[in-house]
């Protein structure tokens, strides 16, 4: 019976298996959640004197850990494009200027 349940468990595709998704993701938040905010904050013990901009530091690190996970985490769900697909062509664009001066007679010294 146990065997039964093993082998009907594998059957299921990892990219269906939403549970495994959720838990990788609140896995990578989490750790990088910690790692940002113990960069930053130790960031903040070298670079500040003032408490409030060291955690200042110690805030932005975690901010940027939780961002980097979370647009981690939406390419695995399929939400989030990645990069932007508008291709740069090759060639330079060339603007062509065409002045016109016109100067009456009497005002050249």
């Amino acid at each position: 019976m146990a065997e039964e349940n093993k082998q009907e468990q594998s059957v299921v595709p990892s990219e269906y298996n939403l549970d495994a998704k959720w838990n990788a993701c609140l896995d990578l938040g989490l750790r990088r959640f910690t790692y940002f905010s113990l960069i930053g904050g130790f960031a903040g013990l070298l670079l500040f004197r003032s408490p409030v901009t060291r955690w200042a530091s110690t805030a932005f690190g975690a901010g940027a850990g939780l961002g980097s996970a979370y647009t981690e985490c939406s390419q695995k769900f399929g939400g989030y494009p990645g990069k932007s697909t508008a291709s740069i062509s090759e060639t330079p664009i060339t603007k062509v200027c065409c002045c016109v001066i016109v100067v009456e007679p009497g005002l050249v010294p």
